[in-house]
C-alpha cells in the first residue's frame, strides 16, 4: 500500500499541502510582510527540499504593436533547510521580509501577489498565491495629493516597461496618470504623468510628462512630432512637503 501512495502523492495525490497565512494583507512599501507558511503532511512521508516566497507583480510590455503582460519577480526569499515531513504532520514556518521601495502599489490595474512554493523531488510541487495589498510611503502619498489638490484627477495607474536610461532595480517604472478638471491648469494641460523612477522612506526620484494642450496650426504640428510633452525629472523628499503644492505648480508653469 506504501508504494501506491508514493505513487500517488508524486502526481499530487494525497501529496503535502502548502498554506501562507499572512499576518496582514495590507502593507506599506518599505515595511515588514509577516506571516507563516503553513505544511500538512499528505498520506507518506516526503522530503521538502526546500520552501520559497516568492514575490511578484506584471507590467506592460509592447512589441511588434502589440501589448502584454509580464510577471515578474520582485523579491525571492527561502523560508527553509530541506525537512521531511511525516504523513498527516503539520508544520509551521514564520517568515518576515520588507518589501522593497520600487515594490508598485496597488491601484489600478497593478497586482502584487506573493506565490508560495514546495520543492519536493521527484513530484508535483504544491503551491498558494495570496495577493497582498501594497500601500505608498507618506511622502508618495503626500506626492499623489499634493498633484490632486491642484485641480487633477487620476485617470489611471499603470506600471510599464521603462527605457534603459530610466531604469533602476527593475525593468519598468509605475506610472500615474492625471488629467486637469479644475484649477490653474484646466484648459493648460491634456495631462500630466508622474512616474516614480525610485524611493526611499524619505526621498523619492520622479519622471514628470507635461503634455500641453493643443492651440493652433503651429501646435498641432508640436503634437504630431510629441513636442507639445516636456519631460522633467526632479527628487522631492520629505522637507519639500510643506512646499510641494507651489514646488510642482513652479515646475509645470515653466513647461507651459
Amino acid at each position: 500500500m506504501s508504494f501506491f501512495k508514493k505513487a500517488l502523492a508524486s502526481f499530487g495525490v494525497g501529496a503535502a499541502k502548502v498554506d501562507t497565512i499572512l499576518d496582514r494583507s495590507s502593507v506599506r512599501v518599505g515595511d515588514a510582510l509577516t506571516g507563516a507558511v503553513h505544511i500538512t503532511g499528505g498520506d507518506v512521508a516526503q522530503t521538502i527540499d526546500a520552501i520559497s516566497l516568492v514575490l511578484y507583480t506584471s507590467y506592460t510590455k509592447e512589441l511588434n504593436d502589440t501589448k502584454y503582460e509580464e510577471d515578474f519577480i520582485l523579491e525571492s526569499v527561502r523560508v527553509s533547510e530541506p525537512f521531511t515531513i511525516q504523513a498527516g504532520e503539520k508544520k509551521l514556518l514564520p517568515f518576515s521580509f520588507s518589501l522593497p521601495y520600487e515594490t508598485p502599489i496597488t491601484m489600478g490595474k497593478t497586482r502584487v501577489w506573493v506565490h508560495t512554493g514546495l520543492d519536493i523531488a521527484m513530484a508535483i510541487d504544491p503551491t498558494d498565491k495570496d495577493y497582498v495589498s501594497v500601500e505608498p510611503t507618506p511622502l508618495a502619498t503626500d506626492i499623489l495629493n499634493a498633484v490632486q489638490r491642484l485641480g487633477f484627477r487620476l485617470r489611471e495607474v499603470e506600471c510599464e516597461a521603462a527605457a534603459p536610461r530610466y531604469r533602476k532595480r527593475y525593468p519598468f517604472v509605475q506610472e500615474f496618470e492625471f488629467v486637469p478638471t479644475s484649477g490653474a491648469f484646466r484648459g493648460q494641460l491634456d495631462e500630466f504623468e508622474v512616474l516614480f523612477l525610485s524611493q526611499s522612506a524619505h526621498s523619492a526620484e520622479l519622471l514628470l510628462q507635461i503634455d500641453r494642450k493643443v492651440r493652433g496650426l503651429g501646435s498641432l504640428f508640436a503634437e504630431a512630432l510629441d513636442l507639445d510633452e516636456s519631460f522633467v525629472r526632479v527628487t522631492i523628499t520629505s522637507a519639500d512637503v510643506p512646499t510641494l503644492e507651489q514646488k510642482l505648480t513652479q515646475l509645470l508653469r515653466a513647461h507651459l
